[in-house]
């Protein structure tokens, strides 16, 4: 069979496999069935011999649709993954129409917004770093829409060239750079930036994933004001080396369904700074928390979440596939395969939960048993 469709890097965990394909680079969970008929296919000098192998107990029908699925599967986890684009674009400076200086981790920043609009991209994401000036700034970025197009410029080579609809790719690769810059990493050093808020007791820390709206950041909120710090929100990266997660200067963002529970706890709520950028999503304020004391902390948990009114508090183990459903379509991963096989030795050695909630005290302590069980391991 064609050996170029194997699987590069696979790793049992409980009753399911993951896989990875470097081509690409696609995780794929399976169950312990699909695997041993994955293996025999691989095994197999053709397609007849596949079927001869399978024979016992099924019919001419059965061993053609068995082959047709393993077909159809490879063909979905070794599509071409789309290649890295060099962007040749001259930064036009006619758009630095609003200067911003930051400093963030010791790291001066200066960011040109062509408009109150687009400043309002990543602006009040990381509002309380902002100075009134900053000498030999490390980096300057430009964010600029021309012709309904959003350009991201840093240090005048164009990173992403975007329509204007397609605004996160704008403010996710800013907040890559700025994560870069401020723990002197570069790209290949992540495993990825997973989709979920983290947060931390100054030990460990807890990755909370979850749909839109399915109440993370209530959760990171209410943490934060019962002690506990913010590492990450929405843009979680994990380094290869140690397989942590690193500080994300990023506030925490609460959309207007969250309002009436975190106006009460979270002071000065309606000051807070408000994007609008998105009009399907409608209007977000950002909460700035305090910087944890250290710069990363491991991650032994993951938590999916879902916000369900009028429920009963549950907090319960569950299995990987759950987790990668929901965590790997949003996230970015590196293509390195040394990264890829970091991230499914942490996901072996991680535990996942799923919350269902709706009163918060007993969520909270649920959470805080989480903390104090991963503690002793």
């Amino acid at each position: 069979m064609n050996g170029t469709l194997v699987p590069k890097l696979s790793t049992r965990i409980g009753k399911h496999w993951v896989l990875w394909y470097e081509k690409s680079n696609t995780y794929s969970v399976v169950d312990t069935q699909f695997k041993e008929t994955l293996d025999r296919y691989f095994r197999s000098t053709s397609p007849i011999d596949f079927q001869k192998i399978i024979h016992n107990g099924h019919t001419q029908s059965d061993r053609d649709t068995a082959l047709k699925k393993i077909k159809d599967y490879l063909t979905a986890c070794n599509f071409n993954a789309t290649s890295k684009r060099l962007l040749h674009i001259k930064r036009d400076c006619s758009y630095r129409n609003i200067k911003v200086n930051y400093v963030i981790n010791s790291v001066s920043i200066t960011v040109y917004y062509d408009s109150e609009r687009v400043k309002s991209l990543v602006h009040p994401q990381i509002e309380n770093f902002k100075v009134d000036e900053s000498e030999g700034a490390k980096v300057i970025f430009d964010i600029y829409l021309a012709d309904n197009k959003l350009y991201l410029f840093k240090n005048e080579v164009c990173l992403v060239e975007r329509p204007k609809y397609e605004f996160h790719f704008i403010s996710g690769k800013f907040v890559m750079h700025i994560i870069n810059e401020i723990h002197h990493k570069k790209e290949s050093d992540w495993i990825g930036t997973f989709h979920g808020s983290t947060v931390t007791d100054n030990q460990t820390s807890i990755l909370f994933i979850g749909n839109s709206g399915s109440g993370k950041s209530t959760i990171s909120s209410l943490l934060v004001a019962n002690g506990y710090y913010l590492l990450a929100d929405d843009v979680s990266p994990m380094l290869a080396d140690n397989k942590a997660i690193y500080y994300n200067p990023n506030g925490i963002s609460i959309k207007e369904g969250a309002a009436n529970v975190l106006r009460p706890i979270i002071k000065d709520f309606d000051t807070l700074p408000v994007v609008d950028f998105n009009r399907s999503k409608g209007p977000l304020r950002y909460h700035s928390c305090p910087k944890p004391p250290k710069n990363y902390y491991p991650c032994k948990s993951v938590i999916l979440v879902n916000y369900k009114k009028d429920t009963e508090t549950e907090l319960k183990e569950i299995s990987i596939d759950e987790i990668l459903q929901t965590l790997i379509p949003e996230s970015w991963f590196s293509h390195n395969e040394k990264n890829a096989q970091s991230f499914l030795n942490w996901l072996s050695a991680t535990k996942f939960y799923k919350l269902t909630y709706s009163e918060n005290n007993t969520m909270l302590d649920l959470i805080s048993k989480v903390f104090n069980t991963q503690a002793n391991y």
